[in-house]
């Protein structure tokens, strides 16, 4: 078998940021771009655990299938099985750079949410009750101030 494209990803030099994963283009030739939204330096940080990851994932989705610019290009959001970070598909052609402010609206919606979880009930979610909003919130808070209001080339390209 192949080697599928994120495992030829140099995870010893990947620093957090947001880096274009890969772009598909469907049988219809629209293009969907797949984002590595890196939240945890992989193999040299801490996951993050998985009730926060669970919360994040809740509230950003939510949070951007309902974003006034972008819901009708959002086609994905969820973690990564390594807890390092989430994917976003997006149906369009884009750079990590023209999703940047995006990423930083989600996250500063996650930062400062202080309501109920959306879909975190039994109807709605398999595992309604493995949150962690004060956690999701202190990641959200970690990743804006270490990562997206400081980000440089290195967290916006993958290393070679």
């Amino acid at each position: 078998m192949e080697k599928i494209a994120s495992f030829t990803v140099n995870h010893l030099d990947l620093k957090r940021g947001i880096y274009v994963s890969r772009k598909d283009t469907t049988p219809s030739g629209d293009v969907i771009t797949t984002f590595d939204i890196r939240m945890s330096e992989p193999n040299r940080q801490a996951p993050i655990d998985g009730a926060t990851l669970h919360t994040i994932e809740h509230l950003a989705a939510t949070f951007l299938r309902n974003h006034p610019e972008w819901k009708d290009r959002i086609v994905y959001w969820g973690p990564m099985g390594c807890r390092t970070g989430n994917y976003l598909l997006v149906s369009g052609d884009y750079t990590s750079a023209d999703v940047l402010p995006l990423i930083k609206e989600t996250m500063e919606f996650i930062a400062d949410y202080q309501s109920e979880i959306p879909g975190a009930s039994p109807r709605d979610c398999g595992n309604y009750s493995y949150m962690n909003i004060d956690n999701a919130r202190l990641e959200a808070r970690r990743y804006l101030s270490e990562v997206l209001h400081v980000i440089t080339p290195e967290n916006l390209n993958y290393p070679a």
